[in-house]
C-alpha cells in the first residue's frame, strides 16, 4: 500500500524534479518572488520553507544541510558578514564578502523570520499562460 507516499511528481522523473525544485529555490531565495506555474509553486512551498527553517536555526549543520538544496550562487552584490547589511560597492573599514545565494538566506532571510512559526511563503493566482493556457502563479516570500 502506498499511504502517505503522495510526492507532487511534475511529470518528471526524481534526478529531473529535484534539479527544478532546486534552481526554483534558489530563484525564490534571490529575488523574494516568482513566477511560475501553479504545480510547480505548490511542490515548491514545503520545499522552500523547509529551508528557511533551517536558516532560523543558523549553526553550520544547517548551512551544509541548506547547501544541499540550493545552488550557491553569487548574487552580485556584497555583504558584511558581521551585521548582514548589503552594499552595492567596496565600502572602508568593513569586512565584505561576495553575497551569494546562502549567506543570503542565513544573514538576511533567516534573521527575517525568526520570530514567526512557519507560513514563510504566500501563492498567488495570475491568469492563464497565453500560449498554453497553462495555470500560472506568483509565490512570494512574505
Amino acid at each position: 500500500m502506498r499511504h502517505q507516499t503522495k510526492k507532487n511528481t511534475l511529470g518528471k522523473a526524481p534526478d529531473q524534479r529535484k534539479a527544478l525544485l532546486r534552481s526554483l529555490a534558489t530563484e525564490l531565495l534571490t529575488y523574494d518572488e516568482i513566477k511560475t506555474t501553479m504545480a510547480r509553486a505548490k511542490a515548491l512551498q514545503p520545499y522552500a520553507e523547509n529551508l528557511i527553517t533551517m536558516a532560523k536555526k543558523g549553526d553550520l549543520n544547517s548551512r551544509r544541510l541548506a547547501g544541499r538544496y540550493i545552488f550557491d550562487k553569487e548574487i552580485g552584490k556584497l555583504i558584511d558578514t558581521t551585521t548582514g547589511e548589503v552594499f552595492d560597492a567596496p565600502q572602508e573599514g568593513k569586512k565584505l564578502a561576495k553575497q551569494t545565494v546562502l549567506r543570503r538566506l542565513f544573514s538576511i532571510i533567516g534573521k527575517r523570520y525568526s520570530s514567526k512559526q512557519g507560513g514563510y511563503t504566500r501563492i498567488y493566482r495570475l491568469p492563464p499562460r497565453r500560449g498554453d493556457a497553462s495555470e500560472m502563479a506568483l509565490i512570494q516570500l512574505v
